[in-house]
């Protein structure tokens, strides 16, 4: 995959409502490579993502519409590959929804405000953290809004 990244959606675009965009409409908002995850529901090759060794604060938001997911603070190391998170910024932030691809049954997790792919959840790993949950984010599903960005 290319570091090819667009910038997220400016909040200028507060009033689209991003479900009801086309699959024309989201190749021009994306490149290929945020269009093949987040609408294909692809995956990132481990290691190589943006976000999965960042330690700085902030929030991780939506990369196909802006919308706020998760806090550095839920963000843990797993070691795993990928960007991990112990719970959502707001449960109502995410859908989670049943995904048997691949021949296996996972939980696939979606952005609410738009329905594009973020990655999964798994439970019970036994990584020490307050939900024993594992949200395993592709980095180019999201943007990063630092604590320290001039407001």
């Amino acid at each position: 995959m290319s570091n090819n990244f667009v910038s997220p959606s400016s909040s200028t675009e507060d009033n689209i409502d991003f479900k009801s965009l086309t699959d024309e409409q989201w190749r021009e908002r994306l490149s290929p490579d945020e269009y093949q995850v987040l609408r294909q529901a692809g995956t990132e090759r481990p290691h190589i993502g943006e976000y999965t060794n960042t330690t700085a604060e902030g929030v991780y938001r939506c990369r196909a519409c802006n919308a706020e997911l998760f806090r550095s603070t839920e963000k843990f190391a797993s070691d795993c590959g990928w960007p991990s998170f112990f719970s959502p910024l707001a449960g109502d932030n995410i859908i989670e929804r049943e995904d048997r691809s691949l021949g296996m049954v996972r939980t696939e997790v979606l952005c609410a405000n738009c329905n594009s792919h973020l990655g999964h959840v798994f439970a019970g790993e036994g990584y020490d953290t307050p939900t024993d949950l594992r949200y395993c984010i592709n980095s180019i599903s999201m943007s990063f809004e630092s604590a320290d960005s001039d407001k």
